[in-house]
């Protein structure tokens, strides 16, 4: 009787030789995806309509941006206010630090102050460092005294660094915020990819290497329609466009940080477009919702439009 059961037993589990080893298979990670949530930030530099901050939050809200960043320190409890009232997240504020000698403060002492205001909100301080000659490492050591300072100051707040290149400035090239970072050496700091000052100083086939070297260390990235960089250096294309106008790639880019495993937001750089703020803010939405469609989009010059 034993041995006949035991029969049947093998028998019933031969039956199913595909799910049992499809049960010992380990599971597998989900792939990447795209960046989801997109912000905007110097929307309002050059509106014509001049918006207030309770208009401007109403117009991100209702063209589907989920927040926006703020530029400084001025306005920052107002700009808090406004965002709250519309359902929206500050992303970051943008603030500047000064190597150079004689400069009286290094930054912007209202900082302590402002810190408060961003506690659990989950924003950054995205930080442009000038005062130097673009990517002079002798003033490194400068650059870590403060930047371990401010970073010390913002993590009981929960507020996040993100070191931003700037062409032109000592922080110049993403490879400077990765050096610098790593020196800095403090769990709230880290680099920011912003596109239209990487084209300054770039060679595109460099991108991939790039986002590779700053790996973990990259927190932040920010976004437009742009040309290509070889056009860009030379003077004849454009540094910043709505999304969807220009001849880069910008469905390349986003494969390509998909790739390096950033799933973070991603801000949407505004800064000099002329006009009404909403006329270049709705057509990058729409460019940004097709850019999130798999294969979506499209590329290259037969997406440009001046």
């Amino acid at each position: 009787m034993e041995k006949a059961a035991l029969t049947l037993l093998v028998s019933c589990l031969s039956c199913f030789p595909l799910g049992a080893a499809e049960a010992a298979k380990p599971v597998q990670a989900a792939k990447p995806s795209r960046p989801r949530e997109i912000y905007a930030f110097c929307m309002d530099t050059h509106d014509s309509r001049k918006r207030s901050l309770q208009e401007q939050a109403e117009l991100l809200k209702e063209l589907g941006y989920a927040g926006a960043g703020h530029l400084w320190l001025d306005g920052l409890a107002d700009r808090i206010r406004s965002l709250d009232a519309s359902g929206l997240k500050l992303f970051q504020v943008y603030f500047r630090v000064d190597l150079s000698a004689e400069a009286k403060q290094p930054y912007d002492p209202r900082l302590k102050e402002a810190l408060p205001l961003l506690k659990g909100r989950g924003t950054q301080i995205a930080v442009l460092v000038g005062g130097g000659k673009p990517s002079d490492v002798s003033l490194d050591p400068r650059a870590v005294e403060i930047l371990r300072e401010i970073a010390d100051l913002a993590r009981p707040h929960g507020v996040g660094i993100a070191l931003y290149p700037h062409v032109n400035d000592w922080l110049e090239r993403v490879e400077d915020g990765v050096r610098v970072a790593k020196k800095v050496d403090r769990p709230n700091v880290g680099v920011m990819f912003n596109l239209c000052h990487w084209l300054k100083v770039a060679d595109e086939k460099d991108l991939k290497p790039l986002l590779k070297l700053a790996g973990p260390l990259l927190v932040a990235v920010s976004i437009n329609g742009a040309d290509r960089a070889v056009d860009v250096r030379s003077g004849k294309g454009s540094m910043i466009l709505p999304l969807g106008q220009g001849a880069f790639d910008m469905r390349a880019f986003l494969d390509a940080l998909e790739e390096a495993g950033y799933v973070g937001p991603v801000g949407l750089q505004c800064y000099g477009l002329p006009g009404d703020a909403r006329d270049h803010l709705a057509s990058s939405m729409e460019a940004w919702r097709k850019l999130l469609e798999k294969g979506g989009g499209s590329k290259g010059p037969e997406s440009s439009s001046r």
